[in-house]
């Protein structure tokens, strides 16, 4: 582990670091993952008032993934630790990408929280071997999209069941 102290001075020191730890919803004292991943609804709504259309709302949402391949790398090397559980600019494009394919109400926006964070927890193939294999920045995004792959398959399924 690290011995920088993590608080709001180090989150100021570089723009990456913000970012990175979801501008302070990483330093959350319990859960920083998924007090993180509540920050992807207002990400998707914000990206959803700026693009009128899917094709544009992907193109700002790879931005936003390839922005945390950047801060999470930049971070995770001042820090020393490649994935550190405070980084969760990683949930909160994930999420983001998850509510992108779900049905606007809040019952269906809860279900997707909640099979979002249990695909991140549970890690299964081949989320685990994404997150044991790939180092970096991009390991640190990859395995959520991942994640979020499984969640937009089961509510898709859930869906069609409905």
């Amino acid at each position: 582990m690290t011995t920088l102290r993590l608080d709001l001075k180090f989150l100021f020191a570089h723009p990456a670091h913000l970012i990175a730890f979801g501008f302070g919803s990483g330093l959350a004292p319990k859960a920083p993952g998924t007090v993180g991943t509540l920050l992807g609804l207002p990400l998707f709504w914000l990206i959803e008032a700026a693009a009128p259309d899917l094709p544009n709302r992907i193109v700002l949402l790879i931005a936003a993934f390839l922005l945390g391949v950047w801060a999470c790398g930049r971070t995770g090397r001042a820090l020393g630790v490649a994935d550190h559980g405070g980084m969760v600019w990683d949930e909160i494009v994930a999420f983001a990408l998850v509510l992108l394919f779900t049905p606007a109400s809040w019952l269906w926006i809860a279900l997707a929280f909640a099979l979002f964070r249990l695909f991140d927890i549970l890690k299964p193939w081949p989320i685990r071997a994404a997150d044991a294999h790939l180092k970096n920045g991009f390991g640190v995004m990859f395995d959520d999209l991942l994640a979020a792959g499984y969640a937009i398959a089961a509510i898709k399924g859930l869906q069609w069941l409905v």
